[in-house]
């Protein structure tokens, strides 16, 4: 049983659909227990079974009564082990696999925030898994890092994957990019540089204007894809960074896209500017299989999906002149060179950083986690 949020279109949301898909298609039972969401349809595609609870609550009474229907749900779909992604079903989701002795475990998809001694109380939960997945290396070591008494013998690294049949620029055709060009209004013949990633301040879409602006070239044009998810505010400070930088003809703002193969092979460069570490950067791993030139932080987990200077370019954090450098080369490759640079990167991700890899990892973990758990007592004890 995986416990989530909920099943909005994201990572942690991602990785639980396709373990369940894995689960499911290995024959064992896949439940996911969430308060919902526009993923749900995958999982009934998949054949996996989706409770709506209000796990994501952080009501103390919601809590209490969730704690008892997992318990509940445990014994009615005869779960054998429970794996939460977040924090707060995972606190339920704990307490539910201890009253019915089941082995609990934990994913950790972010940093999360420690900055009080509630705030680091609460996101401890996460390592009370009797596996602790980390999405990356460096996660890895951020949990080591602050959480001290964790055993680092429970940390097991499982990186993120792609699913590198629907990345595959092979598999794009012609129709798909004229669609998204048409529909987006890019200009035939000019190079595009394309920021793939929610509309939020971290993500670093200022520091990609100010760099689109050193570089000074109005042959270029920058797209930025992702939902304000209701961020209006800093929507309104792109918008206005935009204008003020006199780049309202070159910069497009577009929601989310539902073909994102097809965006990305739409781009001459694929950025991702994050200033904060990413996890594991989805992004940059996605436009690799894509085979495009790709320019990322330098910090997080985009330091093991990317090789510095062969598969891509990994910059300082918020810093725009070295990001404008780092465009300009990517657009002055010649045609041989990027031929070169999509066979490497593609071959990166293919040979280390697949969905396949990542559910085997999973399942594995899971059936040793299993064979080691003591069996449950007798009826008469």
């Amino acid at each position: 049983m995986q416990v989530v949020p909920a099943l909005e279109m994201g990572g942690v949301e991602r990785g639980t659909v396709e373990i369940a898909q894995a689960l499911a298609k290995a024959g064992w039972g896949a439940l996911v227990v969430s308060s919902g969401g526009p993923m749900v349809y995958e999982l009934d595609r998949a054949g996996a079974k989706h409770i709506v609870l209000p796990v994501n609550s952080k009501n103390p009474l919601v809590m209490v009564r969730m704690i008892k229907r997992l318990a509940e749900l445990i014994d009615e779909h005869g779960v054998s082990l429970v794996h939460a992604r977040s924090r707060a079903p995972a606190w339920v989701a704990q307490a539910a696999a201890k009253r019915r002795r089941k082995p609990f475990v934990t994913t950790f998809h972010g940093t999360y925030d420690v900055g009080t001694p509630f705030k680091y109380w609460y996101g401890k939960v996460m390592t009370h898994g009797v596996r602790v997945i980390a999405i990356s290396n460096f996660i890895a070591g951020h949990i080591k890092k602050i959480y001290r008494g964790v055993d680092p013998e429970r940390i097991v690294v499982i990186p993120r994957g792609v699913d590198t049949q629907r990345f595959d620029p092979e598999r794009v055709a012609a129709h798909r990019m004229i669609e998204l060009s048409t529909h987006w209004r890019l200009t035939d013949g000019m190079p595009v540089v394309m920021l793939p990633g929610r509309l939020t301040r971290w993500k670093g879409q200022l520091v990609l204007l100010d760099a689109i602006a050193k570089l000074g070239r109005m042959d270029v044009q920058c797209v930025l894809v992702g939902s304000d998810q209701g961020r209006y505010h800093y929507r309104r400070d792109l918008e206005a960074a935009i204008r003020d930088k006199g780049l309202v003809g070159s910069v497009r703002i577009v929601d989310d896209c539902k073909d994102m193969p097809a965006a990305l092979m739409l781009a001459d460069v694929v950025v991702s500017t994050s200033t904060d570490p990413e996890a594991f950067g989805r992004i940059a791993a996605e436009a690799q299989a894509m085979g495009r030139p790709v320019i990322a932080t330098d910090h997080g987990g985009s330091r093991e999906t990317i090789e510095r200077d062969k598969t891509g370019w990994l910059v300082p954090p918020n810093d725009s002149g070295a990001l404008a450098a780092a465009i300009q080369d990517a657009l002055a490759l010649t045609a041989a060179e990027r031929n070169v640079l999509a066979r490497l990167g593609r071959d990166r991700i293919v040979q280390n950083f697949t969905v396949e890899r990542m559910q085997t990892a999973t399942l594995e973990l899971y059936r040793a986690i299993l064979a080691d758990w003591p069996a449950p007592p007798s009826a008469a004890a």
